[in-house]
């Protein structure tokens, strides 16, 4: 059996290691044309992620997590108003993708392979890409993503919708980082809320495998109404780039206003953070596909569903998806396996929504303040935010019981 993976991040390369172990014969084709592990940021980690990695023999040791003991929120003045135990694995995008790219043989994962349609009919699918070449399975995996071009062909109708707001991120190398703000920020997982936003940062292995040492990631979660975005993503030139912009092409006032922002609500030691990096930013958005199967094509990851960051499940819902997929391919035939898939794991992905959903309202409220806010879904307080971000699957009943 062969199979087509559309996408060679994470969520592509759990599905084509677990494939190809049960003996697939498994091609991966990526987009863009270099390398992808200078890409990406700091991740959470669940045991489930750890399972599957243990699953293709890659161990979460101290050089891919760094376990964090406690969570802590500060005022604008750094005086602590809640902390809480923690004593979870963060990670970052890169730590992980480099095991599963290194695993998996490099004939086989193609770059600049820009996918532009398919064909599939009862006993096969084919690839058709944008260099005038094609290749045909078994099975194709669409897991390219938030603007996945697999999924549009298939469900045209299936948007992202944005959400209100964006994550401004960076990681920071701790030698950038003054000696007495390293020693302020220790090992805490620390948490800022201004009104209507969320502020976080935690350490992370270095980016870089040659160094030794940890990084410093940060999000900064803001309310940006539809018309500061198409703002924040018109380049110097004048060029709007929709909702979604590269970082090097940012403008310089952008930049110098979020750094002027972070100075001006964030306490000193966490603000210096922003200050010594060169910040970029992403649009929140939500996804959420009727069905992740249509004949022999299954939508996996982000491509499948995009649940706001803070259930903190992008990486480990990739590798559940993936885990699914391989299981079910291994006890069933092809149409049963992605009958099964699509049952199971539809309903994960709609509950995943539906909660990051929640717990970002109070930050989209200040960006949309008409639609009729609840207390509740307004509620900032410390002790919810700190308690709720990023949870183990077993502590959150509508997820654990999906796994």
């Amino acid at each position: 059996m062969k199979a087509l993976v559309i996408g060679g991040s994470l969520g592509g390369l759990f599905a084509a290691n677990l494939l190809a172990d049960l003996g697939w014969e498994v091609d991966v084709y990526e987009r863009v044309g270099d390398d992808l592990a200078a890409r990406g940021a700091g991740i959470g980690t669940h045991t489930e992620l750890l399972e599957v990695l243990a699953r293709l023999g890659i161990r979460m040791d101290e050089r891919l997590g760094v376990v964090i003991p406690d969570r802590i929120c500060v005022d604008r003045d750094g005086r602590e108003l809640y902390r809480c135990h923690w004593a979870h694995t963060m990670s970052a995008w890169a730590n992980v993708y480099r095991p599963l790219k290194d695993r998996f043989p490099a004939g086989r994962y193609h770059f600049g392979k820009g996918f532009t349609g398919l064909v599939q009919d009862a006993t096969s699918v084919t690839a058709f890409f944008d260099d005038g070449t094609s290749a045909t399975g078994d099975l194709l995996v669409g897991a390219d993503g938030l603007r996945s071009t697999v999924r549009a062909q298939l469900m045209p109708d299936v948007q992202p919708q944005y959400a209100g707001y964006v994550a401004w991120r960076s990681i920071v190398e701790e030698d950038l980082v003054p000696a007495a703000s390293r020693e302020w920020l220790g090992e805490g997982y620390w948490f800022v809320l201004p009104k209507g936003e969320m502020f976080l940062c935690y350490q992370v292995p270095a980016k870089d495998p040659s160094r030794v040492g940890r990084d410093w990631n940060y999000v900064w979660y803001r309310p940006v109404t539809d018309a500061e975005l198409a703002d924040f993503c018109t380049d110097a030139s004048g060029k709007c780039h929709g909702s979604g912009i590269a970082p090097p092409l940012i403008r310089p006032d952008v930049t110098a206003g979020i750094k002027r922002e972070a100075r001006e609500l964030l306490p000193p030691h966490l603000a210096t953070l922003i200050d010594v990096s060169q910040p970029f930013f992403q649009a929140i958005f939500d996804i959420e596909s009727p069905r992740l199967t249509v004949g022999r094509v299954a939508l996996l990851g982000d491509a499948a569903f995009v649940a706001r960051p803070h259930v903190g499940m992008g990486v480990t819902k990739g590798a559940l998806d993936a885990l699914c997929l391989s299981n079910s391919l291994k006890t069933h035939g092809l149409d049963a396996a992605l009958a099964r898939y699509d049952r199971l794991r539809s309903e994960f992905g709609r509950r995943c929504v539906a909660r990051a959903r929640r717990m970002g309202s109070y930050i989209e409220a200040r960006s949309r303040p008409g639609k009729g806010w609840t207390p509740e879904q307004l509620d900032q307080r410390p002790e919810r935010v700190l308690q709720e971000v990023a949870l183990a699957l077993a502590e959150i009943p509508e997820l654990a019981l999906e796994v």
